[in-house]
């Protein structure tokens, strides 16, 4: 679909897609991604976690690893799974065997809460940063494959729109979720309502994974013969070197990384500054999924229409907001609105931020290669900066956290406005 002043690259993977098979994928691709959206809404990075760990007597620095281990996981082995995804004429079936890794474990993160936590808190949450780091490491290998089968059974004038709904749908139901979460917490004492909120992820993971086999995946039109690993990594170097758009958008995702890096100290700070009690925590998680469910309303349709970078700006913006007002919010009802500007950047994430990597590739062969090398290269400060957010948190405070933050998101909104051309701009090559 072509955009007002946006011209749209030709997409000829697309041109003899049966229409049944695009929506019958479109609808299973959804309901996979809106259902295990809802499955990590229990499971919260952001809110459910940091508490969990709070609770098991995590310090400030091992909550901030939180968010470091789970970007590590998503984002590291993108990379090295990439040239092996680019040989395989069918992605499904591999996805389908290695995402039971990123499922199963929320079941035994629900064991820990259950049966080791009351005992040995320690030894807890030893347990539970090894599982998130499982969760996460299997699906930062499965990206790319994952991305591809979107690339190529959804067009690229659905994709905003396929992404907008599906985290729709999932933050609807992730609402929903967070009132049975605040009803769990506020009934069942710490840790075995952790545990509750683990099982219920464990089950909305499952369900999405009956809906992913469902897709009739389309044969990729051109498949990459493997090659050593040295030799793609060098081949994947040149096309960085060479494509200096997508090098600076890596420089603006990479500070992104930065301005986000107070994330997993926004619900400790509130549950510390205004002593709210620990069912609060679900009205926070409500705050967040509003904010994705506003966001994912405007942004998927801007990002059809007027490509991904101008979704990516406005969620940048909505970080530096979150970060100002929590460093400025004089009650816990004001500091609340920090979840919805999150909820935001979350939505402007989830539309954008893996899609616009698609359209930098100047073909379908070389996605798994560009979703690779934008998320494994910016793992560095994506994993440090939550860790450096928890020393500073521990040595000067949690205001200097959420300075440096916003710093971050300011000057990645700089970059993003500055330097970065909209790919969809490109007169030729394939979305």
């Amino acid at each position: 679909m072509a955009s007002a002043g946006l011209p749209l690259s030709p997409d000829p993977e697309h041109a003899d897609a049966a229409p049944r098979h695009v929506r019958h994928n479109t609808v299973a691709l959804g309901i996979d991604f809106g259902l295990f959206l809802i499955g990590l809404s229990f499971a919260s990075q952001s809110t459910i976690l940091p508490a969990f760990a709070a609770h098991l007597g995590a310090s400030n620095v091992v909550i901030g690893a939180i968010p470091a281990l789970m970007t590590l996981g998503w984002n590291l082995p993108s990379l090295f799974a990439a040239g092996y995804t680019e040989s395989l004429p069918h992605k499904l079936p591999f996805v389908l065997r290695y995402t039971v890794w990123e499922r199963l474990p929320f079941l035994l993160l629900a064991a820990v809460a259950f049966f080791v936590a009351p005992a040995a808190p320690a030894l807890a949450l030893v347990l539970t940063l090894a599982m998130l780091l499982v969760i996460t490491s299997a699906g930062g290998l499965l990206m790319p494959a994952w991305m591809d089968i979107v690339g190529r059974a959804i067009p690229v004038g659905l994709r905003g729109r396929f992404f907008a709904v599906s985290s729709l749908l999932g933050g609807l139901g992730g609402v929903l979720g967070s009132v049975v979460t605040a009803w769990v917490l506020a009934r069942m004492p710490a840790p075995r309502g952790y545990g509750v909120c683990f099982v219920l992820s464990a089950l909305f993971m499952a369900l999405s994974y009956v809906a992913l086999a469902q897709v009739r995946e389309p044969r990729a039109a051109t498949v990459e013969a493997a090659v050593p690993l040295g030799v793609y990594l060098r081949r994947a170097g040149r096309v960085l070197r060479e494509d200096r758009n997508l090098a600076w958008y890596l420089l603006a995702r990479g500070l992104g990384f930065v301005g986000n890096m107070a994330s997993a100290f926004f619900t400790v700070y509130a549950l510390r500054r205004f002593g709210a009690p620990d069912w609060s925590v679900g009205l926070f998680t409500t705050a967040l999924l509003a904010g994705q469910i506003g966001g994912n309303l405007a942004l998927g349709s801007l990002a059809d229409r007027s490509g991904h970078v101008a979704s990516l700006v406005i969620g940048t913006g909505a970080l530096l907001g979150a970060n100002v007002l929590a460093l400025s919010a004089p009650s816990l009802e004001v500091f609340t609105l920090v979840f919805l500007l999150q909820g935001v950047q979350l939505a402007a994430v989830n539309v954008s931020g893996l899609n616009v990597l698609l359209e930098f590739a100047p073909g379908p062969a070389a996605r798994p290669t560009y979703v690779g090398l934008g998320t494994t290269l910016t793992t560095p400060v994506a994993f440090g900066a939550p860790l450096l957010a928890g020393l500073m948190a521990d040595l000067v405070g949690f205001p200097a956290v959420f300075l440096a933050a916003g710093m971050g998101a300011l000057i990645s909104a700089g970059v993003l406005l500055g330097r970065v051309r909209e790919p969809r701009r490109r007169p030729s090559g394939v979305s």
